[in-house]
């Protein structure tokens, strides 16, 4: 290496270490607690102008509730604010003083449901990382569209704090509102950039979808998400699964504390896959000697004791409860025309993303794909699939995007009596 070489400076690991460094620039205010400093933030965002930034911090992964523990906002006129909910409980009289406006959100299915817990609503969203997706962006965390978009980089140190701490250090404080000191700007940015490419229609019933979702069903059998699952070989061993975490949720719920302090999944498989015949041997288990795991070795014990008396009539079902079409990997040896379907389907899906930038699942959900490449209505047409689209809640621009090429490609694969 010549003495120029070494000379060089390192390139930097971080792509974005030569931008500017994001900052508040006006401050950090005061964290509103207090009845009178809620009336004065209450009053000043209703007299702003134009759409408003809002974000909420929760503390997932400490927390077992997934309730916000700090609300952000900005708004032209009316400068930040940062809002404690926890001593309030309801700022339904913040959310009516901008419900006209527009919310801007960065991941909204994140936060609207913490918001609404708090009495916060929007009538009009304008999602910042959907649009990020739909013009194509690689990386669409806020911290990556500021820099991409804007130029500016941002902290990113206390992403994974507990927002539930009492009182918050003012360094997270500070980056919890940088995360709305930019939205507005971003999200004119990314309108511009939208209707300069003709997405901007797209965009709208991308948002509108978000406010007309109906709330999320819980998924049945929760316990079934347990990490680790796949070495679970027996429907015995599910049973211990299903009864540790169970017990689990229980404490986790009653303590407000994320489940996987108490015992992580770790421990409930191995548990299930070990089958220990007494509480000795379970306290010998490498995942149970933990404190977390110690202080409720009774309960763990009861659990997992339950599970191997039960009888085989009450043992969980291998897999999960699932009203759609089996696993993809297993349609060529169950019926192959559906597997040509699907096949053919997402060969179709994928050629139009790409073309218009897209990831594919924004184009259309996969699931949407599955069901009708395994069960395709009985007579195919442009009208039928259409049908079967808007029933499963794909947006008109994607209907018209994918539509035809869907017909063309079940009716390709579908087994040759049926197009006589």
């Amino acid at each position: 290496m010549s003495p120029a070489e070494t000379q060089q400076p390192p390139v930097p690991d971080d792509p974005t270490a030569n931008l500017p460094l994001l900052e508040l620039r006006d401050g950090l205010s005061e964290v509103i607690d207090t009845d009178p400093a809620l009336t004065d933030v209450v009053e000043a965002f209703q007299a702003g102008t134009g759409p408003v930034a809002v974000d909420a911090e929760r503390a997932s992964g400490y927390r077992y509730s997934h309730r916000a523990y700090l609300v952000q906002l900005r708004r032209e006129g009316a400068g930040s604010a940062l809002v404690d909910p926890i001593p309030f409980g309801d700022l339904s009289a913040l959310g009516d003083a901008i419900v006209d406006a527009e919310w801007i959100i960065h991941a909204a299915n994140q936060d609207l449901a913490c918001l609404a817990e708090l009495g916060m609503v929007p009538r009009k969203v304008f999602d910042t990382e959907l649009a990020g997706r739909l013009l194509g962006y690689p990386k669409v965390g806020l911290a990556s569209l500021v820099s991409e978009v804007l130029g500016y980089r941002m902290r990113k140190e206390h992403s994974a704090a507990d927002w539930s701490t009492r009182p918050l250090p003012a360094p997270w404080l500070v980056y919890a509102a940088l995360d709305v000191e930019m939205l507005i700007e971003l999200r004119d940015a990314i309108e511009a950039e939208l209707r300069r490419e003709g997405k901007w229609e797209w965009a709208e019933q991308e948002f509108a979808s978000i406010l007309s979702a109906p709330p999320r069903e819980p998924k049945p059998d929760p316990w079934r998400r347990t990490s680790g699952m796949h070495r679970v070989r027996n429907r015995r061993s599910l049973a211990v699964v299903r009864a540790l975490w169970e017990a689990r949720d229980q404490i986790a719920e009653s303590a407000d504390i994320s489940p996987g302090r108490i015992l992580p999944d770790a421990a409930i498989v191995e548990a299930a896959s070990a089958m220990p015949t007494d509480r000795d041997t379970l306290q010998r288990l490498t995942a149970f000697k933990g404190r977390g795991a110690h202080r409720h070795m009774r309960t763990w014990w009861e659990a997992i004791d339950h599970a191997r008396r039960l009888p085989d009539s009450e043992l969980p079902k291998q897999g999960p409860r699932y009203d759609g079409p089996p696993p993809a990997r297993a349609w060529a040896d169950r019926d192959p025309d559906a597997a040509a379907r699907l096949s053919a389907a997402r060969s179709s899906v994928a050629e139009i993303a790409e073309a218009h930038r897209l990831p594919t699942e924004n184009l259309l959900s996969p699931d949407t794909i599955r069901r009708l490449a395994w069960s395709p209505p009985p007579e195919l047409s442009l009208e039928v699939v259409t049908t079967f689209l808007r029933e499963h809640h794909a947006r008109e621009w994607q209907i018209g995007l994918t539509a035809g090429v869907l017909t063309d490609a079940m009716e390709s694969e579908a087994p040759k009596e049926q197009l006589d």
